[in-house]
């Protein structure tokens, strides 16, 4: 039977008010960098930048609606968390506009009150407030005096999903040119560039997270299910952080299921039972204000690394904090992944599990066999932020390069997940033992003792600053910090070094 469980910890923290300065900023970036794009080009400044904002979507066939949450670039220049808004900007004057949906009378007998335009004009700080189906009208007569308006609409390809985003369209929409390739690399470029108001929703999201992280390591037990653990961080993120949207599909994985970079879907539904002697990896995040975070622990189930547990998270520890040490504006983050590949295989080395010159092994990309993913990848509205190939950068083609998300050097304002991992997967140890030049570099017989370990990762969003970088996420990371944790010590700890010194670390 498994030990009984901990009684969940509160929390005092209070979720923010978020201020629609905050999106009018953006709006004022936005805007700045198209009159910059726009004036060397001789290209006249006129013209509005047009964005539709997402649509409810209902399960299939059914009248079930989805819970809603509004398109990205949407929600990045305006917040509206309402369905059906299109939102226009004028690059002359920065002025902005709302354009809400006309609802039917019985929404309010279905739904609630509908509230007038000038509410959103209010909420939403924008100049002006009207209906959906007055676009055309509204956009002719107050920017027409140039001539026929221009509309700078919003199509581009996301380079980590591959599919493009839609360009807005509406009734009349024929009367008016328009442009389709501007906005989209200006807009996706000031996403990449966080303000300080963004970075504070970043930090609580960070902050929610971690300590339902922790509340999640604390409850953990053998006999228990993988889902129970990522109901433990739903619950604590939401009842605690007014969190109610995760950055992504929930990542509970355990024992060999840890080697499963995107388990926790709908055909792997963290339904393992949990065993004493596994290592988790929970691969979780909360989101607040559409501002996410991507924070990945690992640790053993009963609260005690054993010998072979250590080696493997130790290895991806130093490689997590020799990247955050080197991380500062100019570094190219290609080299940043190679520096996390070349500490993993230094590590495995040292503990005779491959053998040889690690120089050899990078130059034959065996650092992907342990690491096939990319080290890590912009976080902001979007858990893979858009930007991460600009125009002119081509993704590399070889064995793990080809898994980053970018190859960006690092600018002041970036926020970037560094999450590099070491697992045991067999559909990438086989073909390395059968390649003549790979298998020499294998300790086989100690691979065989990790055949069903799985993996581990570990994963903070860290901030770009003028001269380093900045860790927004504070879990425990040490395994004595984390063994601490587990048995009920307060996060942070108390003393450090005292708690060192306890278990004989010093």
């Amino acid at each position: 039977m498994a030990a009984p469980s901990p009684p969940p910890s509160s929390s005092s923290r209070a979720p923010p008010e978020v201020p629609m300065e905050l999106h009018a900023g953006n709006r004022d970036r936005l805007v700045d960098a198209l009159r910059a794009h726009l004036s060397p080009s001789g290209r006249p400044l006129h013209g509005l930048v047009l964005l539709q904002g997402g649509e409810e979507q209902t399960r299939y066939c059914t009248d079930h609606l989805e819970l809603f949450r509004q398109e990205s670039y949407f929600a990045y220049l305006f917040g509206v968390r309402e369905p059906g808004f299109y939102g226009a900007v004028d690059i002359v004057s920065g002025e902005s506009i709302l354009f809400a949906p006309r609802l039917p009378a019985d929404y309010a007998v279905w739904m609630g009150e509908i509230k007038p335009l000038p509410y959103f004009k209010d909420r939403y700080k924008v100049n002006m407030v009207f209906y959906v189906d007055e676009i055309a009208q509204v956009l002719q007569d107050r920017f027409s005096g140039h001539g026929k308006p221009l509309l700078f609409v919003l199509y581009g390809k996301n380079t980590d999903s591959g599919n493009y985003s839609k360009p807005a369209s509406f009734e009349g929409m024929e009367k008016f040119d328009s442009d389709l390739s501007t906005l989209h690399p200006i807009l996706t470029e000031c996403r990449v560039i966080k303000s300080d108001m963004e970075l504070d929703l970043i930090q609580y999201a960070n902050d929610v997270s971690s300590e339902a992280h922790i509340e999640v390591m604390r409850r953990a037990r053998p006999g228990m299910k993988e889902y129970q653990l990522e109901s433990i961080f739903l619950h604590h993120a939401y009842m605690y952080g007014g969190c109610r949207h995760c950055s992504y599909t929930c990542i509970c994985a355990t024992g060999e299921n840890s080697s499963v970079l995107h388990y926790g879907h709908a055909a792997a539904p963290n339904d393992r039972t949990l065993n004493d002697g596994d290592m988790a990896l929970m691969d979780m995040g909360a989101e607040y204000n559409y501002y996410g975070s991507d924070i990945t622990c690992s640790y053993p189930i009963n609260g005690k690394f054993n010998r072979n547990q250590a080696i493997v998270y130790n290895a991806v520890l130093k490689a997590h904090n020799a990247v955050i040490a080197h991380m500062r504006p100019g570094v190219n983050w290609m080299d940043m992944h190679k520096l996390a590949e070349q500490t993993i295989l230094e590590s495995l080395k040292n503990e005779g599990i491959v053998h040889g010159d690690v120089t050899d092994m990078m130059a034959q990309r065996l650092g992907a066999v342990f690491m096939p993913h990319g080290l890590g990848h912009l976080l902001g509205i979007d858990t893979h932020d858009p930007g991460g190939y600009p125009e002119g950068l081509e993704r590399p083609k070889e064995p793990g390069l080809s898994s980053l998300r970018t190859t960006r050097e690092l600018k002041e304002g970036m926020v970037i997940t560094v999450e590099p991992g070491c697992y045991f997967i067999d559909a990438l140890l086989i073909p390395a033992r059968d390649d003549p030049v790979s298998s020499k570099f294998f300790n086989w017989d100690e691979i065989e003792k990790y055949k069903s370990f799985g993996g581990v990762r570990i994963e903070s969003d860290v901030y770009v600053t003028a001269h380093g970088c900045k860790n927004l996420t504070n879990c425990p990371r040490e395994t004595w910090e984390i063994e601490a944790v587990m048995a009920g010590e307060p996060w942070p700890l108390r003393s450090s070094t005292a708690l060192a010194t306890n278990n004989g670390l010093s």
